[in-house]
């Protein structure tokens, strides 16, 4: 399955009253889930028991910098101000890259104005390293992970004004 079909079906899952979405095929799986903690797996049956490991540390490390991440924005704007944002979030489960390399720039950073079409990130799974693009025009806010961090389906990465 190609990287670019599973960005489709995420997309049409978000647009979709579906709660949770199965695909099996020739060794391969596809799970989605839109509420709760999210496992995506796309693996062949004999890495399976790696799959469950990987997820829960994930879990519980993204929950602290949420946490972090939205107490520093009440304590520098108010409440309201916050509520007009946008979050560009993560299409899939992987490590969060700002750069395309360690010695490139990032991507963006605070203050920078994007397009829909803009590349933001890039989020690393299974080896591929995927371009995330804004999909929303804006500027950014607020960059809500840190470089080299997992990330989860869903996952807000940036926000947008």
């Amino acid at each position: 399955m190609k990287i670019q079909e599973i960005r489709e079906i995420i997309k049409l899952m978000d647009q979709s009253s579906l709660d949770e979405f199965v695909f099996e095929s020739e060794g391969t799986k596809l799970k989605l889930k839109k509420h709760g903690i999210t496992t995506t797996v796309v693996e062949a049956p004999v890495a399976k028991p790696s799959a469950p490991q990987v997820a829960a540390p994930v879990a519980e490390q993204a929950a602290p910098a949420q946490e972090e991440s939205k107490a520093a924005s009440e304590q520098s704007a108010p409440a309201a101000d916050t509520s007009a944002y946008k979050t560009i979030t993560s299409p899939m489960v992987g490590t969060f890259y700002e750069a395309s390399s360690p010695d490139a720039d990032a991507y963006v950073k605070v203050g920078d104005k994007v397009t829909a079409t803009s590349v933001v990130c890039i989020v690393e799974a299974m080896k591929l390293f995927n371009e995330i693009e804004a999909e929303i025009e804006g500027e950014i806010v607020e960059i809500l992970v840190k470089d080299g961090q997992l990330v989860e389906y869903g996952q807000p990465l940036f926000s947008i004004k």
